[in-house]
Parts: structure tokens; sequence; C-alpha cells
């Protein structure tokens, strides 16, 4: 029976062998990427995010490259451009992979701005109803379950024994909304500094309303000329150019099989959800 040490299996992380000098450092490459993690809420190391990220591009360009082989082999195609193709895609999901810390800030950062407002204006009422800004930060986590998980990481921090402003402000580090970093910044300055905390946080809430109206002006100006252009592209145009094709194909003798006919509703399609997706990605994530 031999001793050697069996080879790992089922865990593709260590299936795929990448030295560790060699993570370390393209991570000193990307100096933002362990901030951007801990806003995004995601546990990795940037060492092991890299990790992460070049064996999932790996695993989805050696699927793709798989298919690509049984096809090209079929239709007696060079089989060395598979080689390239792969190259390049392993590339465009390894950048693709990389984005997914921004992705999930940009998502946090949207759902904190639906609640910010709410939030705000429930944190000020139980101030002034003079309950304690502890107390007032646990009632929060029970009534908003986006904002209120930061607030119960403080809570929790100062059941551990840390300082609130020092509390407050391993939160402030770490959120992925500028607005809410004010907040948190303002209830800093007031422990610091004794002032009345309601009014303080009331002022810096109007101009979180202020802006939050801007923008909400801002994406109404936008969405006339995007509906106009959705109108143009996506309905008339390809009305007119269906009509247009019939008429001429019964000119020129030309028939349509049903591939053909397949491929234009797929591509109707793939516009009509493109300017869904623009329109809804343009939408301002706040309630007022």
């Amino acid at each position: 029976m031999s001793s050697g040490t069996a080879p790992p299996r089922g865990d593709p992380e260590e299936v795929v062998v990448i030295p560790n000098r060699l993570l370390k450092k393209f991570a000193r490459k990307l100096p933002g990427l362990a901030l951007k993690l801990k806003q995004a809420g995601m546990p990795e190391t940037p060492e092991e995010f890299v990790k992460k990220t070049i064996i999932s591009a790996f695993y989805m360009t050696t699927g793709i490259g798989l298919f690509l082989f049984g096809i090209f082999a079929k239709l007696n195609i060079n089989l060395s451009m598979i080689f390239f193709i792969s190259l390049f895609l392993f590339f465009i999901f390894f950048g693709y992979f990389l984005k997914v810390p921004e992705a999930k800030i940009s998502k946090k950062e949207r759902e904190i701005s639906r609640e910010i407002v709410f939030a705000g204006r429930f944190l000020i009422i139980e101030l002034e109803s003079g309950i304690t800004l502890y107390n007032a930060m646990i009632n929060i986590t029970a009534n908003f379950p986006i904002i209120g998980k930061y607030f119960k990481e403080i809570t929790d921090r100062i059941d551990l024994g840390t300082a609130v402003g020092e509390s407050i402000n391993e939160t402030v580090q770490t959120t992925a909304n500028a607005d809410f970093g004010k907040i948190l910044i303002q209830i800093q300055n007031v422990l610091k500094t004794g002032a009345d905390m309601s009014s303080s946080l009331n002022s810096v809430l109007e101009q979180i309303v202020r802006d939050q109206t801007i923008e909400v002006k801002g994406y109404g100006k936008k969405l006339n000329p995007l509906a106009m252009f959705y109108m143009v592209i996506a309905v008339i145009l390809p009305s007119l150019g269906i009509i247009g094709l019939l008429v001429l194909s019964s000119f020129l003798s030309i028939t349509f099989d049903l591939t053909i006919l397949i491929a234009i509703a797929l591509l109707l399609g793939f516009i009509q959800f493109m300017f869904v997706a623009i329109i809804k990605s343009s939408r301002p994530a706040v309630d007022i």
C-alpha cells in the first residue's frame, strides 16, 4: 500500500494550483480591492478573491472551449483557432468576474438609498422621544432590513466593549453608500462636540432629500428622449423594416425560411430587453 498522499478531489480550488506569490503580486496591483471586498460584504481576502476569479474564468473558458471543439471538429474548421478564442474568452471572463465586488457594492448602495430617508427620520423621532442612541439603533435594526444590518454591526461591537465612536467609524469605512456615511459621520461629530443630535441629523437628512429630488427630476428629463428613442428603434423601425422585407421579397422572389424569421424575432427581443435594462438601470434608487 502506497504511503503517498492522494491527490485532492472534489474541490476546484485545489485542482487548479496557483502560486501564492503570483496571487499576492497580482492582488497588490489592485490596491482598492481589499476595501471593495469589505464594502461588498465578501469575506475573502484579495488573494483568495483573485484565485477564485482565475479559477472561475478558467472553468468557464474550458467549458466553452470544449463546446467549440465539438462544433469545429464537425464542421472541419481549423482547431488551432480554439486556442486564440479561448485565450480571448479567458481575459473577458476574468475581467468580468473582477467586477463582481463593484456590482455588489452598487446593489447595496441602491438598497440603502431606498431606506435612508425613512430610517433617518425614524432615528430622529426616536431621539426626540428621549430614547438613547444605542436603543434607537437597536430599533432601526428591527424595522429596516438593509440599513439595520449596519446598525446591528455597530451595536454588536459596542456590546463587545468597543467605544461608540470607534464602532461607528468602522462602519463608515465599509459602508457602500455616501449618504449613509454622512449620517454616521454626523453622529460621530455630535458625540464629540455634544451638540443636539436631532437638529444635526435633520439638516443632513434635508440635504439628502434635496439631492434625491434633483436625481429624480434628472431621471424624468432623461426618460423622455429614452422613450422616444425606444419608440423609433424598437417599435417603428422593426415594424416598417419587416413590412419592407416582405414587399421586397415578393418582387425579388426571395423566400424567408423559419430560421431567418426566428433570428429576426430573437434580434428584436434582444433589442427590447436592452432598452428595458437601460431604462431600469438608469432609474434612481430612491423612495421619497
